[in-house]
């Protein structure tokens, strides 16, 4: 593993002073940290006390003039491997779900672009309250790694879960995402790494309301978009994921962001822009119900359907492309009951898409774990032995990072 460059933001409980012994271990193995402290922090440990051991400035106001002319929340954000929030009060995660960032460790953890551990410590019963979980479940889904905190008796004389797990286990945590494998290649493919691009992904299907019961959808189960992105992140990419409503946890190193319809997915997918690369996987509805009724419909009697007036979604692929924010390479997909490949193609020259990767959905490959595709570039078509969805996604990025080799 090289040598990992941690910052490390300790928050205000009296599990604090584990963080010191957590900054000998980082730099016993041969790596560096720079510590933020909060103002609750600075109760329970001293700036001295961090500063000594890591051998760093310890950084703990937004104010300040000489570091803050210099953006110093964005370099301390980007300048580090990880960041670590030890120990993650209930109020610490709240603000991180919330999006809050009213001091300098809330800025910095809005404003990072690198992966994100949260370790909680806190009574049994705020860890346990819904709130609580709800945030830290937010977190979650948002690509941030949320480790379980251990059980046993506290300082305030409760027993239960929310105790800070010692030093050693949360160095052995991030050891194992630090030491998580970035992969040159995948089989049979010349390889490069995605190190330093934002890469794009969209996954799984949109649901359209036609009330609050109802909507339009498709069978799409996101697994393929979530495997791209997933095999981008571990080539080294930042990726963004916006996805539709699937039951799937978030790949390692992944940022998401959920959305439900295809007009929220055309307003997410314009807010991550730029992007290096975008991999439009998603089976995005083309329809949608024009004017959703705000009860749920009822049957008259009449025995009649009723007239459900159907309304054009944005063609958010199209959208892109002719763009003034295009990405270097737009990636398609085609989902296919017949023609496969001539609809593949003429979907590439309508969308004005670099690639299209089509396939052919009549049989389980929409909730299945394999896939056949058929990559359709510029210079022709490729098709694929049919494989693992997992290794269709490491194939298909390792073409991508030849794209940028």
């Amino acid at each position: 593993m090289i040598a990992p460059r941690i910052l490390l933001i300790v928050g205000g409980g009296i599990a604090a002073y584990k963080a010191c012994e957590l900054v000998r271990l980082i730099r016993k193995a041969g790596g560096s940290t720079r510590c933020v402290l909060t103002e609750g922090g600075s109760h329970f440990v001293t700036p001295m006390a961090l500063a000594a051991l890591s051998e760093q400035e310890v950084h703990s106001s937004l104010w300040d003039l000489k570091n803050e002319t210099e953006m110093g929340h964005i370099q301390l954000s980007r300048e580090a491997d990880l960041v670590v929030v030890c120990p993650a009060t209930a109020d610490l995660i709240a603000k991180m779900a919330a999006g809050i960032a009213d001091d300098l460790a809330t800025t910095l953890l809005l404003a990072t672009d690198k992966p994100v551990v949260a370790v909680p410590a806190m009574n049994v019963r705020m860890w346990l309250h819904p709130a609580t979980q709800r945030n830290v479940a937010r977190l979650r889904a948002d690509g941030v790694t949320v480790l379980d905190p251990d059980e046993g008796a506290m300082a305030c004389g409760e027993f239960g879960p929310g105790r800070l797990p010692e030093p050693p286990f949360i160095w052995g945590e991030i050891e194992k995402l630090m030491d998580r494998p970035r992969p040159a290649s995948a089989p049979g493919v010349e390889g490069g790494g995605l190190a330093g691009r934002h890469i794009l992904v969209t996954a799984g299907p949109t649901h359209e309301p036609i009330d609050p019961v109802r909507y339009i959808a498709n069978r799409s189960s996101g697994k393929q978009g979530y495997a791209i992105a997933g095999a981008l992140a571990e080539l080294g990419a930042r990726v963004t994921l916006v996805s539709g409503p699937v039951a799937l946890p978030t790949p390692p190193g992944v940022h998401r962001i959920d959305v439900e319809s295809a007009r929220e997915m055309a307003a997410a997918v314009d807010a991550a822009l730029p992007a290096d690369v975008a991999v439009m996987v998603a089976a995005v509805a083309d329809w949608r119900a024009e004017d959703a009724c705000g009860q749920k419909i009822k049957k008259d009697g009449s025995g009649l359907p009723p007239t459900l007036a159907l309304a054009e979604n944005p063609d958010i692929l199209a959208g892109l492309a002719a763009g003034s924010r295009r990405p270097r390479l737009l990636i398609g997909f085609a989902a296919e009951t017949e023609n496969v490949i001539p609809h593949a193609i003429a979907k590439r020259d309508r969308k004005q898409a670099d690639w299209i990767v089509a396939n052919d959905v009549s049989g389980d490959v929409m909730g299945g774990d394999s896939n056949r595709i058929h990559l359709v570039t510029g210079t022709g078509v490729e098709s694929w032995d049919r494989l693992t969805k997992d290794d269709v996604a490491r194939r298909l990025a390792a073409r991508i990072a030849d794209e940028f080799a």
